[in-house]
Parts: C-alpha cells; sequence; structure tokens
C-alpha cells in the first residue's frame, strides 16, 4: 500500500460517508457540467440532456459493477450481498463505458439525434472520472502496484499512474477538439488513446494476475502479460477504426437534427 489513510469520512450510525463515494459523485458532478454545457451551446434540450446523463449513469454503474464482479467472481461468490456494495470500490471502467454507452445511447438514438455528436461531449467527465477515481483507489488501499525492490517506495504507485493517464487523456482532448474534429472523433480518439496508454504504462506497474508469458521484474516491478495487456490490442484497432470512421463520415453543419415526424427539443 503507498499510503495508510481512512476510507471513510465520517460514520452516522449504520451508514458511512467514504471518500470512494465522495469522489465518484463529484466525477459524475462534474462530467455532467461539461456534458449539459457544450451540449447546449449546439442546441439540445436541457430535459433531453437530463434523461441522457441519468441512463447513461445507471447504465455506466450497472455495467462498472457487473464487469467487475463477473471478472473476480471467486471474491463474491459466497457473498451475494457484497455484489451491489459499490461504496467499497470494485468498479470496472471498461465496463462502465460499455454500460453508459448502451442505455444512454439507446436513448440518444431512439429519439434521432446523433451519439457521435454527443459522445464526444462525454469526454471531459470520463478523464476527470479517470483521474478522482484511481485517487479514491490510493485511499481505499486498491489497485495495487507492483512490489519494487528499489528505493522507498515498496510498490508501484498505480494508482498515481492511473490517475495520471487521466489528465493526459484531458489534455489530448483538449487539444484535439480545439481543431474542431468531425462529430464522433473525439469520442473514439479517448477510446484509442486511453486503450493504449492503460494497457502500455498503467497496466504494466498493476499487480494483477498474468495471462501469459508470465515475465515480472521484481526490481523495477512490472510484469507482462495481464488480461488487459491480452486486451489491449483490440481496444487499441477499435479506436482506431472509429476515429477513421469519423473522419470518413463528416458531415457539417453540426448541432441537433430534427428527427423525421418528430420536433426540435
Amino acid at each position: 500500500m503507498l499510503l495508510n489513510l481512512d476510507p471513510v469520512i465520517v460514520e452516522i450510525g449504520p451508514f458511512a460517508i467514504r471518500w470512494y463515494g465522495v469522489l465518484m459523485a463529484l466525477s459524475i458532478a462534474l462530467g455532467f457540467y461539461y456534458f449539459r454545457r457544450d451540449a447546449m451551446k449546439l442546441g439540445y434540450d436541457e430535459d433531453f440532456l437530463y434523461n441522457v446523463v441519468l441512463l447513461a449513469v445507471i447504465g455506466g454503474i450497472i455495467g462498472a459493477r457487473a464487469v467487475y464482479v463477473a471478472t473476480n467472481w471467486p471474491a463474491y461468490a459466497g457473498s451475494p450481498l457484497a455484489i451491489i456494495r459499490i461504496d467499497q470500490g470494485g468498479l470496472s471502467f471498461h465496463g462502465g463505458v460499455l454500460g453508459g454507452v448502451l442505455l444512454g445511447g439507446w436513448y440518444v438514438r431512439r429519439r434521432g439525434y446523433s451519439f457521435d455528436e454527443l459522445s464526444d461531449l462525454v469526454v471531459p467527465g470520463l478523464a476527470i472520472g479517470i483521474m478522482l477515481v484511481r485517487i479514491a483507489n490510493l485511499i481505499n488501499g486498491e489497485v495495487l502496484g507492483r512490489p519494487v525492490a528499489f528505493g522507498w517506495l515498496e510498490r508501484q504507485p498505480a494508482q498515481l499512474v492511473g490517475s495520471a493517464v487521466g489528465l493526459v487523456i484531458l489534455l489530448i482532448h483538449n487539444r484535439l477538439a480545439r481543431r474542431r474534429p468531425p462529430a464522433g472523433y473525439l469520442f473514439a480518439s479517448f477510446v484509442f488513446y486511453y486503450s493504449l496508454l492503460r494497457g502500455i504504462v498503467e497496466e504494466t506497474v498493476r499487480d494483477n494476475p498474468l495471462y501469459a508469458w508470465g515475465y515480472v521484474n521484481e526490481t523495477w516491478g512490472v510484469g507482462f502479460f495481464t488480461l488487459t495487456h491480452l486486451m489491449t490490442p483490440a481496444f487499441v484497432a477499435l479506436g482506431w477504426w472509429m476515429r477513421r470512421r469519423a473522419l470518413r463520415l463528416d458531415q457539417r453543419p453540426r448541432g441537433p437534427k430534427v428527427p423525421e415526424g418528430g420536433r426540435r427539443p
């Protein structure tokens, strides 16, 4: 463990307010702020945006918890109640994005609007979420790095590395956004760069089980190949394909279109 911190802010009877929950809520609030601000500049209706975010958050939490529990099932098989204790940590980022995209994307398409355009606007919130949730992981003493045999550290600071990845993603997004790329390009770039940095940098120092080769450098605290390592090429290729697709399907001007037989929100 990098630091020995109390994950509980305050306890009120049987209830506890934890840093993990507070930072998760702050991530959602900041993400919604930027999403709403930028979407309203494009002409979207505020009620529509609230509905999209609500469904995306619900889908994201369900997806994040479901994937995490599925990939760590032995730890939950004997305690079904623990499956819903998300306040204690244990969320899969990939599952969260997938769940949010499926449920939020379903609503967007049901209303007849551009999923590609709106997906670009969630990237700042996702990057902020990565930064803050990894800090929450640090406080919880989870998402540990591999042990090292040099310097004053006992383990690689995997949580701080992951938080730094979120910061880099946000900086890349802000630079790309200034170029005003076609709809869908910014979200595709998020998938591409996050998959690349998560797979090459963060995952290499995380103390996760190895599924292939099984190389670990005990001095530097790095290892290959975890399950995420093995999945990284597919996610990077998906992000690259999404970027090329966005450029190929570039259609201007941007902004909400009136669905056929419908009305502008």
